[in-house]
């Protein structure tokens, strides 16, 4: 696996982009060992990992996230016990702890020596981690897709589909507590593709959050969308995805008036830009 790895770097390719490769590279071998251990019958694959691996998504990310679709059979603890089993039959020293907090479970998995063997650090104790995420209490209202994937492996994933993790992605955007620059490139990637969210899932997230039931769907959404887009800081967005993208021409999107030109309301006279 690791050789496999040193393989995928490319003539050119930064330090900054080997380490995102080969974080990349152990989240679908996680994505293949779930799949193998039948976990996609109590999760879904969602967020920014999901639209990269799923939709050739460009740019990279760090975490793995779910959502607990079927709590029949579900354990945490198992879960990662069998994924970690997993990942040292691969090669890889592998250090995890569980963490069950009342809705999200996750761990850090970290794989100390890795970036030493790769050529990527002299740093023995530097660690790269994956952070494995799942929400064990999604708003209502998700659809699911089972999509297959060829890369390295063949093997198949259960996901919400795109108009769910539009709504997901929305909800993040407007209603987490800081701004986030690679939930606004990834949401710069769905109004390219002219899909319509999941006005159902999105109502349930803004409700389960913020005790506000906005009634948002198609005939009010551009309104929604405007009043939001006015209040997020470009600059700070601009600065946190940067790292994650293959091609640096890309921060030239995160303009506040070519993104409100895209959804299709008035420009803004804004130094925010």
């Amino acid at each position: 696996m690791i050789e496999s790895m040193k393989q995928s770097f490319s003539t050119g390719m930064s330090l900054q982009d080997k380490v995102n490769k080969t974080r990349e590279m152990l989240q679908v071998l996680m994505l293949k060992i779930m799949f193998d251990r039948g976990a996609f019958k109590n999760m879904a694959f969602v967020g920014g990992t999901a639209l990269r691996v799923l939709y050739d998504l460009r740019r990279y990310s760090e975490d793995i996230d779910f959502s607990l679709i079927n709590k029949s059979g579900y354990s945490f603890t198992e879960l990662l016990k069998g994924l970690v089993f997993e990942l040292k039959h691969y090669g890889f020293v592998i250090e995890a702890e569980p963490k069950q907090d009342k809705i999200v479970h996750s761990s850090m998995i970290k794989f100390p020596g890795l970036l030493t063997k790769l050529g990527l650090s002299q740093m023995k104790e530097q660690k790269l981690a994956v952070k494995l995420k799942i929400n064990t209490n999604p708003p209502k209202g998700w659809k699911t897709i089972v999509t297959p994937i060829t890369r390295s492996f063949v093997f198949a994933v259960n996901s919400f589909n795109l108009p769910s993790m539009y709504a997901t992605k929305l909800h993040a955007c407007f209603f987490r507590r800081f701004t986030k620059g690679r939930d606004f490139y990834d949401l710069i990637w769905y109004l390219g593709k002219n899909i319509e969210p999941n006005y159902v899932l999105l109502n349930n997230a803004i409700m389960q959050t913020e005790k506000k039931d906005l009634k948002i769907g198609s005939e009010n959404f551009r309104k929604f969308m405007g009043e939001r887009l006015a209040k997020i800081d470009f600059k700070a967005a601009r600065k946190d995805v940067e790292r994650f993208l293959e091609d640096k021409n890309e921060l030239k999107l995160f303009d506040k008036n070519m993104i409100m030109n895209m959804v299709g309301v008035n420009k803004l006279k804004t130094k925010d830009n």
